[in-house]
């Protein structure tokens, strides 16, 4: 709890992360992304929390074709991007019943 302007409130710590594992919908090879649909809500947050942050773009364009008004998380925030033009979605996978491979411990 905080007392601001003789008002209490409650604190939350800030959002934090070693890595974030984000998707995009275009990004240039310096790092400017795009987004489609439900991806805007956290996927820039987390590119701004992390200490590491790897892209996934499903279309990389050259620098300078992304019109700097329609770029979400620009590319000071990124630190690597790989390209998968035809990303299989999380949804067909999982209904699909996919399943990642077992790992020795």
């Amino acid at each position: 709890m905080a007392e601001f302007d003789g008002r209490s409130y409650v604190q939350e710590r800030w959002l934090k992360a070693d890595v974030a594992l984000i998707k995009a919908e275009a990004g240039d090879h310096l790092g400017n992304l795009t987004y489609r649909m439900a991806a805007r809500n956290f996927a820039p947050l987390m590119a701004m929390a992390a200490m590491r942050t790897i892209v996934q773009v499903s279309h990389v364009v050259a620098p300078g074709d992304i019109d700097p008004e329609a770029v979400i998380t620009p590319g000071i925030f990124v630190d690597g991007i790989i390209h998968v033009p035809d990303p299989a979605q999380e949804e067909d996978l999982n209904r699909a019943g996919a399943r990642y491979p077992e790992v020795a411990v």
